[in-house]
């Protein structure tokens, strides 16, 4: 699916939608985001030498897991309740196109808890457990 279609699903805009594309297939959501050095998150970290942070790595991450939830968080945000078993492997730099695979373990109630593995030329760059919340928006307001 592209960033519009991705729109329709998850509530991120502009700066914030951190996927170019996405796909779901057998429980699994599979993401890229094309780095292309102009990105707001690389202005400053690091002067001369670029890398993507680990929380936009695992932002991205979580939205792609937000994508297998097409029909159920419809009119709700998904807020991080948690990121656990975090591992940084390798550097994610300008030029890389960064690709995700994230799965949902478990779910209780608006809690989701899932796995995820992003990669870069089919090198880890990152594993991760999180979880989310599905929250209406009036309760947020």
């Amino acid at each position: 699916m592209t960033r519009e279609e991705i729109m329709e699903i998850i509530p991120h805009r502009d700066a914030m939608l951190l996927l170019d594309e996405v796909t779901a297939e057998d429980g699994t959501a599979h993401g890229k985001l094309h780095i292309t050095g102009e990105e707001w998150f690389l202005k400053g970290h690091f002067p001369g030498n670029p890398v993507v942070p680990g929380v936009i790595l695992c932002e991205i991450l979580a939205q792609s897991a937000c994508v297998l939830l097409a029909g159920e968080a419809k009119g709700l945000t998904p807020f991080f309740t948690s990121l656990d078993k975090v591992k940084f492997r390798s550097p994610v730099k300008p030029g890389d196109t960064y690709e995700t695979a994230c799965r949902i373990v478990r779910n209780k109630g608006p809690f989701y808890f899932c796995e995820g593995t992003g990669t870069v030329n089919g090198k880890t760059a990152v594993k991760a457990e999180f979880s989310f919340a599905l929250v209406d928006k009036e309760a947020t307001s």
